[in-house]
């Protein structure tokens, strides 16, 4: 049990996959302007990565065991199929949270954070419940990252800021504000 809060918290805060490994930047970035839209993205990501990685287990436990030169391009594929599913579920579920989500919905297809999720599970040797969580940290974190940098640039949105440095100048030192913060945690386990 122990193992598998520390795969979550290590997913979710110590290795953030957006604010410490630097994956998934294209939401955070063009889907941060609003906290209810950054929780939604948050959402459908999550959402995509518990599938896929249900999915990347089953294809290196049963298909890609004799085959680990197909894993990658299996993987993609699977990514593709899955956000394509996820689209037309939103759209018909929720029209209003797809065209607020807009591009960056068809945009998780190219999450390199779904494609690092698959890739960082497999060569870690996760099973299927140990994969499970380590999605789940990874989806959480990838949504605390996008409800912290909305939350921050809607206040910063309030304030008096210097023409020079608005929009992305702000944004991007921000985010590095945010990683740097995010380090911190790399110190919040010792390795035993």
């Amino acid at each position: 049990m122990a193992e598998l809060v520390w795969i979550f918290v290590s997913a979710a805060l110590v290795n953030n996959f957006t604010l410490a490994l630097f994956l998934g930047l294209c939401p955070f970035f063009g889907v941060s302007r609003e906290v209810g839209t950054a929780v939604r993205m948050g959402a459908a990501n999550l959402f995509v990565l518990v599938i896929t990685s249900f999915v990347a287990w089953g294809l290196n436990t049963y298909v890609l065991g004799s085959a680990p030169y197909l894993r990658l391009i299996s993987f993609i594929v699977v990514i593709a199929s899955l956000v394509q599913i996820v689209e037309m579920a939103i759209k018909k579920l929720s029209p209003a949270l797809f065209r607020q989500l807009g591009i960056f919905l068809p945009l998780i297809t190219t999450n390199c954070a779904i494609l690092g999720l698959a890739i960082f599970q497999t060569n870690r040797g996760y099973g299927l419940v140990e994969g499970l969580v380590f999605a789940l940290g990874a989806g959480a974190g990838l949504t605390l990252a996008l409800v912290l940098m909305a939350s921050l640039r809607e206040t910063l949105d309030l304030a008096d800021v210097p023409k020079v440095s608005r929009n992305m100048g702000l944004v991007l030192i921000t985010a590095g504000a945010l990683s740097l913060a995010f380090m911190g945690f790399a110190g919040l386990f010792s390795a035993e």
